[in-house]
């Protein structure tokens, strides 16, 4: 396989990784103002994730540097022409991670910082959807493969069903974690809760990537485009069966395979496009956005030593905090 379709995988590999990871996350923190009654139920909906928020972002920031590295001409074209939806998304991450970490400080900050939580964690779930979205569908550039429109164009119809997807199937992800890692009334109201979304979540899935399988009938990856869609959507159907059933642990993992299947078809259908253009000049390849076989066979080796100790702490670090967070727990370290 030719390096620079090795180095989309990798960084496909690693986009739909913060989706999954992250993602959930972002759905703990949307969860607070729903699930909790009290200031004890906000600090156990927290704690789900206060050991492993920090380290699911990493995942966006390795993205990122193998995006500029591999494909700079990508990297360019996204970041200057998305430049105010990503600024927004940074911005709502700052808030997010100042709020977790202080928020115990001052607790008559405590109301505010939740409010920080909520509005960081929704922001980037909603503008990732948006974002990705438009990729693949693709935007007005110039033949530099320069950005010719306004942020206003990427709100188009197609865009803002991918944002509101994301931000419900996040959101559902994120109940269904509360309800894997906590007990009594939270862990309740959670699956309650994860069912409703869910059927939401069901709906505008469905559109989502159908329109999305619609748009590439004529494409010659459309089998796997299409297998990938339905294996979403039925992975997204085990999961809320799960739920029901009480199987907090099948939901959890069926409704990160359908955030991974989603995702991975959005990047098949964007295969082997990284920045389609609706103005028919300045479109962007695989092959002529990516840096030189020199450089990406220097960074295959480096992601050869470097990248199973990552996944392997990554690994280490969900297993050691694995344990439910128990109200009782959260009395006790209060005193």
């Amino acid at each position: 396989m030719d390096l620079a379709y090795l180095w989309f995988c990798i960084v496909g590999f690693f986009f739909i990784g913060y989706f999954v990871l992250d993602g959930f996350d972002f759905g703990v923190g949307m969860s607070i103002p729903f699930l909790s009654k009290d200031d004890t139920d906000k600090r156990q909906i927290i704690n789900t994730i206060g050991p492993i928020w920090d380290l699911n972002e990493t995942w966006l920031i390795v993205a990122g540097a193998c995006m500029f590295a591999a494909f700079p001409e990508w990297y360019a074209t996204l970041f200057s022409g998305f430049y105010l939806p990503l600024l927004l998304i940074l911005v709502a991450l700052i808030l997010r991670g100042v709020s977790f970490e202080y928020r115990h400080q001052k607790p008559e900050w405590a109301p505010n910082f939740d409010r920080m939580i909520v509005f960081g964690s929704a922001v980037p779930a909603f503008l990732w959807g948006v974002a990705f979205a438009n990729i693949v569908q693709g935007v007005a550039l110039d033949e530099g493969s320069n950005y010719t429109g306004s942020v206003l164009d990427l709100l188009n119809p197609y865009g803002l069903l991918g944002g509101l997807t994301t931000l419900v199937l996040f959101f559902t992800h994120g109940v269904v974690f509360v309800a894997l890692k906590t007990d009594g009334g939270v862990r309740e109201r959670a699956r309650r809760l994860a069912t409703r979304a869910g059927l939401i979540t069901v709906a505008l899935a469905a559109v989502f990537l159908g329109w999305t399988v619609l748009q590439h009938l004529d494409s010659p990856h459309f089998t796997l485009i299409a297998g990938l869609a339905g294996g979403a959507a039925l992975a997204l159907v085990v999961g809320l069966l799960a739920n029901a059933a009480g199987r907090e642990g099948l939901a959890f993992a069926a409704l990160a395979a359908t955030t991974a299947l989603a995702v991975g078809t959005l990047l098949a259908a964007l295969f082997p496009n990284v920045m389609p253009s609706t103005s028919g000049v300045g479109g962007l390849t695989i092959e002529n956005a990516s840096s030189s076989d020199y450089t990406l066979q220097v960074m295959s080796w480096v992601a050869l030593g470097i990248s199973p100790i990552v996944l392997g702490y990554q690994v280490w670090t969900y297993w050691v905090f694995r344990k439910r967070v128990t109200r009782e727990r959260i009395l006790a370290s209060a005193h």
